[in-house]
């Protein structure tokens, strides 16, 4: 009998260490995985590069079996976590990258989700074509775009959602649906800027437009002066196609002055052909010497937005055409430390309260110690269609570059600032960009986005399982 109870003893601390081993190994297997801003590591189960289609849905249809969690990947640019979960297979669309349909005459063109804007820019520019919408950057993938909704420089388009026709997407069930204006209107609305929520974006049919060779026009103002000169030489005039500005963070004129850059339509266009080979920017060794100066110093930032403004000068009268003018390089922008990080916000504010806004802005950063790198102005026009749409009238966008620590104080010190900053913006009825680390509070999300209970009550509608999650959906939804 006592040797009896020594074997069943022995066998279930056997099993238990067994079990224990196999714990322990299961937990040093899972990958832990973080997007751009470093600020979210998280274990997650797996990630599977994805190429095929029928690998996709195969793999939907097992993650309905086993009620596993799918978050989807791009570039993983996003700094929220929009782009895995704990515990989730991560799909990485990188290699679903493929030109499926291509029509020059109609402009319009077909690509699969992982496919980037440089891919698609190097398809179309031969034929004298661009692209209407996407960011100042071509590194980024089309499905990630479209789950953002993302703008850029061009002031003659809305967001990336008016120069989409029609996508794939692979619901929840494992099912292929064709969503367009006409086609499931809800989802179309829902999706584009809906952050991988709802399925995998399998492909997009995009409208293009003509490649335009431009002459840069640019000056240096005062903020206070921006708002009258859009007014009277961008917005009225038919010639401008593409706006970008920015505004200082060097110590002596910080958030005072401004230079602003015009793309303004060549009077001779047959001169494009001078203009239209692609460029490829590989000289990143100066601007990343001086961008790593201001991050460590007022004098280093006087110093860079010195260096700026001078070449943004030089550049008045050169030409570019509408493509090269979308294929700016952000090598120069890659950072390294084991102890911080960069970290981008956006805000948009209303036209007519720029200026206000800008005063309440630097009252704010006056008393706080937020290293700001670089604040980039952008014009966004109305644009409402998307359920969680940011443009509620026509705004500047205010994309800021943030230099900040990742330990837990560091974080939590950014936090307060950030949360600060949204406030002035909300005041001044204006909203911020979701793509995001999680600074803003829940309060904040609902007076931005008032249609966000919506929003996740269609996810639920869609998607009731939850499928398809992030930490982005974790953190607001849960």
């Amino acid at each position: 009998m006592r040797g009896k109870r020594i074997f069943v003893a022995a066998a279930f601390y056997t099993g238990c260490l067994t079990l224990s081993i196999h714990t322990y190994t299961e937990q040093l297997s899972q990958p832990v995985m973080e997007d751009y801003g470093r600020l979210l590591p998280v274990k997650i189960k797996k990630v599977q590069k994805m190429t095929e289609e029928t690998e996709l849905q195969k793999i939907i249809k097992e993650a309905n079996a086993s009620n596993e969690k799918i978050s989807i990947a791009g570039m993983q640019h996003s700094q929220g976590g929009h782009t895995y979960y704990p515990g989730s297979t991560v799909l990485d669309m990188k290699g679903y990258n493929k030109i499926l349909e291509f029509h020059p005459k109609q402009k319009i063109i077909r690509v699969q989700s992982g496919a980037t804007w440089n891919d698609i820019q190097r398809v179309i520019n031969p034929y004298g074509l661009a692209l209407q919408v996407m960011q100042s950057q071509n590194i980024f993938t089309v499905g990630g775009s479209l789950s953002v909704n993302v703008h850029g420089r061009d002031i003659r388009h809305d967001a990336f959602i008016d120069t989409v026709q029609s996508f794939r997407l692979l619901m929840a069930d494992g099912s292929i649906q064709n969503i367009s204006r006409e086609e499931k209107p809800d989802l179309f609305y829902l999706v584009i800027g809906g952050y991988g929520l709802f399925g995998v974006v399998l492909d997009v049919t995009l409208r293009l437009t003509e490649d335009e060779l431009y002459k840069k026009r640019t000056r240096v103002i005062d903020y206070k002066d921006y708002t009258s000169y859009f007014r009277k030489n961008v917005e009225n005039d038919d010639r401008v196609r593409m706006h970008l500005a920015r505004i200082s963070v060097e110590p002596e004129s910080f958030l005072q002055e401004m230079y602003v850059t015009d793309y303004m339509l060549a009077a001779d266009q047959e001169r494009r052909k001078r203009y239209s080979a692609l460029k490829e920017d590989t000289n990143i060794v100066l601007p990343k010497f001086f961008l790593g100066l201001s991050r460590y110093s007022g004098w280093g930032k006087t110093m860079f937005w010195n260096i700026q403004k001078e070449y943004f000068e030089r550049t008045d009268g050169s030409y570019e055409t509408r493509n090269n003018a979308m294929r700016s390089d952000t090598a120069f922008m890659e950072y390294e430390s084991p102890n911080r990080t960069e970290i981008l916000q956006e805000y948009f504010v209303p036209i007519n309260k720029f200026s206000v806004y800008i005063d309440s802005l630097y009252d704010v950063l006056e008393e706080e110690d937020l290293n700001v790198l670089n604040i980039t102005v952008r014009y966004v026009k109305k644009n409402e269609d998307a359920v969680l749409s940011y443009a509620k009238q026509d705004m500047f966008a205010l994309v800021f570059l943030i230099n900040q620590g990742r330990s837990k104080s560091e974080i939590e010190k950014t936090e307060k600032v950030i949360q600060k900053m949204i406030d002035v913006t909300l005041q001044h009825d204006g909203s911020y960009y979701l793509p995001y680390y999680a600074y803003p509070s829940k309060q904040q999300l609902h007076q931005a986005y008032p249609r966000i209970e919506e929003f996740f009550m269609e996810k639920k509608k869609y998607d009731s399982k939850e499928r398809f999650v992030n930490l982005f959906y974790k953190e607001y939804r849960e």
